[in-house]
């Protein structure tokens, strides 16, 4: 089982929250690590359910509850580590985010391990998977990411396509 960490930026790069997967943990099946970022960090922007002009960066593809979840939310980003093949519902099997009879669809860059920028992919989701270890979920202003530089890691999160090689 491939460990599943995710972290909600606000606007301005601050971390809102960050999350493992509880789902075996908490015998919930709808504890990804995606939906109990979103919820904490509406919860510490304090400004309702809608999450706009925020990143959701995540380990892994997201599948379609939890691409559903950042469409709901109105995340305005979204980032992944590895595309999943399987269940992955931001290009690879489904592409949820984009279904143009959506009023709402994130910018998507996907597959952040996959590129030249592989070591710094690297970082970034250890990062994530770091942030929520100890099986807790963290709601807290963490290291700031300004656009693309994580001043706190010392690294670039690569650009990416929007659309799947």
């Amino acid at each position: 089982m491939v460990p599943v960490g995710a972290i909600v930026l606000g606007p301005d790069g601050r971390e809102l929250s960050a999350a493992t997967n509880r789902r075996e943990a908490d015998g919930d099946p709808f504890a990804h690590a995606e939906v109990l970022a979103l919820r904490a960090a509406a919860r510490e922007l304090g400004d309702g359910w809608r999450l706009e002009d925020c990143t959701l960066v995540v380990t892994l593809e997201p599948c379609t509850m939890c691409a559903g979840a950042a469409v709901a939310s109105r995340v305005g980003h979204i980032v992944f580590g590895a595309w999943e093949p399987k269940t992955g519902a931001c290009g690879s099997l489904w592409d949820v985010v984009r279904d143009r009879r959506l009023t709402h669809r994130p910018e998507v860059r996907g597959g952040v391990l996959e590129t030249a920028n592989q070591a710094q992919g690297i970082k970034l989701c250890q990062r994530i998977e770091g942030a929520g270890l100890d099986g807790g979920l963290h709601a807290h202003g963490g290291g700031v990411i300004d656009g693309d530089h994580d001043r706190e890691a010392g690294c670039q999160v690569p650009r990416l396509p929007t659309e799947r090689p």
